[in-house]
């Protein structure tokens, strides 16, 4: 007998104390860190992080709003962090909502590409 333990919880804290699969970054299109999530992702995981986000800047030239690319969680208690680049709200008419969409969707897809069966999120392009 299967048993569904699909679940969704949400939680007020420190994405980078969750212990998952996979921790969601909210990052920028250079892939080179940043503030928020994005720095405190970086610092607590540590260079293996910064250094696989290098390697994919060699391979395509950062990461495209809407994009998700995947590099090891390094020091983190995950196996792997997602970066995706969520849009800059412009009034809504340069399709942020379908931009903020394609960052869920594309992270999930990694996740689910790479085993993953537990994810964070932290809050895309709120702020």
């Amino acid at each position: 007998m299967s048993h569904n333990t699909d679940k969704i919880t949400v939680v007020k804290g420190d994405i980078t104390k969750i212990t998952v699969d996979v921790i969601v970054n909210a990052a920028n299109t250079s892939l080179l860190g940043g503030g928020g999530v994005d720095g405190a992702i970086h610092r607590a995981g540590g260079p293996e992080i910064l250094e696989g986000c290098r390697n994919i800047v060699a391979k395509q030239g950062g990461c495209k709003v809407g994009e998700a690319v995947i590099t090891t969680a390094g020091k983190l208690a995950a196996k792997y962090v997602i970066h995706t680049v969520g849009p800059v709200w412009n009034g809504g008419k340069n399709h942020e909502i379908e931009k903020l969409e394609s960052c869920y969707y594309n992270a999930l897809r990694l996740a689910v590409e790479n085993g993953c069966r537990s994810i964070a999120f932290p809050n895309i392009s709120t702020g």
